[in-house]
């Protein structure tokens, strides 16, 4: 039993903490939060509420395109401070710092 107990600890410390989803809503011209935390091998999602196409853009980097009413998802590969924009609206700002 203490053996069996020992590797079920052993396990749980050892698992790899689950990535996470994090959600950014675009309405009005507006990304909200304008500013995000997250991790390597977690994914933006952003929700477009606006009735015109949107994307996230990184300058030299990469793009999401996000249509009216609809979604535009990104899992995160690397660490780093990152600064967006809609490609359409440059007005339209956001940031993300992903940690390792």
């Amino acid at each position: 039993m203490k053996t069996l107990l020992l590797a079920l600890t052993l396990a749980l410390v050892a698992s790899p903490a689950l990535a996470a989803t994090i959600e950014v809503t675009i309405d009005k011209l507006v990304f909200s939060p304008a500013s995000v935390n997250a991790k390597v091998g977690d994914t933006i999602e952003w929700t477009n509420k606006d009735v015109i196409a949107h994307t996230a853009t990184v300058t030299g980097g990469w793009e999401v395109m996000i249509p009216p009413k609809s979604k535009g998802r990104i899992t995160l590969k690397a660490a780093g401070a990152v600064d967006y924009f809609c490609r359409f609206h440059p007005n339209m700002k956001g940031h993300l710092e992903v940690s390792p």
